[in-house]
């Protein structure tokens, strides 16, 4: 009988867990820009920016969004480096308060025009600081680009990038998951290395390969799978659909978001299609009720395009009514005879207008 009890209380377990494969992850987002450490706190306000370093000396920022906000409390006067990374190559940063003193200092490298330095003279208690180009809330039109499925091929990722920084007036590069093979600390801390080439900031979301076989390690790297910004007064809405599915949390957060974004040009980028718009591949969502869901919720949110990743290949077609793009093209093993290749996608956004161009730009 004991047996039989342990039995069913690991199955109910089981079930619990099958249900919610994504838990674990959406505490993982909600620690994202959150840390202390002698005498210092750091708290980005909506995680949009991981804290990757923090000591009594120094600390260092990965941005997931052209601005964020933070708050930094000491408990005494002090003085701090700090190196704000994957930013606009105009960003600055900028403090609230006039008794609080923002230095900017030479760049670590100088050809890596997306990291900022600066030296910070704080007050004892809390100070609010900004990171933002100052374009950040114009309303002009302007580009951005998308790429995803890099995965096993990071040995050739270097011409991606520089494909990328050939495009004109491109201000930051979308990503769809699947940057790494497993997810390990080695991939991940390899592509961000590699990402050292790119000329702008990479704003991304996980994929199903990032989930690997132990702890998720993406979030101490590029911060959370659930998030959103906006840039010229357009909405980018990032969502972690790794495990096929949206966790009941995460769909919340998708409701606020969608709601505050309702009037507003409006980008939803995930990794998984909730739909195989060709239909004779395991490529979407494990439910199609699910999926159903999701999809109506972004009609009624009037969202104005929706990006996918995972499928190797490139494919046009509407979801709900909003126009969708899977663009696998980073290099991961594609499908076979598609004949499209590595390439990256290029788009036009406007802030009341919507989204005004597309194009496919081709690497191989």
């Amino acid at each position: 009988m004991k047996h039989l009890q342990h039995f069913l209380l690991l199955s109910g377990v089981l079930a619990l867990s099958c249900l919610r494969p994504s838990e674990e992850r959406i505490e993982q987002d909600r620690a994202v820009g959150s840390a202390t450490s002698a005498g210092i706190s750091v708290e980005v306000r909506e995680g949009l920016a991981a804290v990757r370093a923090l000591s009594a000396a120094e600390f260092v920022l990965w941005g997931s969004a052209p601005a964020y906000e933070l708050t930094v409390r000491t408990d005494q006067a002090s003085d701090l480096s700090v190196e704000i990374q994957n930013c606009l190559t105009d960003a600055e940063l900028t403090a609230s308060s006039a008794s609080a003193v923002v230095e900017a200092e030479e760049a670590t490298d100088p050809n890596v025009p997306t990291r900022k330095r600066y030296r910070l003279s704080l007050p004892a208690g809390e100070t609010r600081l900004a990171v933002a180009a100052g374009d950040q809330n114009s309303t002009e039109p302007f580009r951005f680009a998308l790429l995803s499925d890099v995965q096993e091929a990071i040995d050739r990722v270097a011409d991606v990038y520089d494909k990328v920084n050939e495009l004109e007036q491109v201000r930051f590069l979308l990503g769809a998951g699947d940057l790494t093979e497993r997810g390990t600390r080695a991939e991940l801390e390899r592509f961000q290395r590699e990402l050292l080439r790119l000329r702008v900031p990479y704003f991304t979301t996980l994929g199903n390969h990032e989930l690997g076989t132990g702890p998720v390690l993406y979030y101490e790297y590029f911060g959370r799978g659930n998030f959103q910004f906006r840039f010229h007064r357009v909405a980018f809405t990032l969502l972690d659909d790794a495990s096929a599915s949206l966790d009941p949390t995460a769909f919340e957060w998708l409701e606020d978001w969608l709601a505050t974004a309702r009037n507003d040009v409006h980008v939803v980028a995930m990794h998984i299609p909730p739909i195989d718009p060709i239909g004779v591949r395991n490529g979407s969502w494990a439910s199609r009720s699910e999926a159903a869901k999701l999809l109506g919720r972004l009609a009624e949110g009037r969202v104005d395009l929706t990006l996918y990743g995972h499928v190797h290949s490139y494919y046009s077609f509407d979801n709900a009514g909003i126009p969708a793009f899977i663009s696998g093209g980073g290099g991961a093993i594609p499908e076979r005879f598609d004949r499209i290749g590595r390439h990256v996608m290029l788009f036009t956004a406007e802030h009341g207008v919507g989204i005004t161009s597309r194009q496919v730009v081709r690497v191989d």
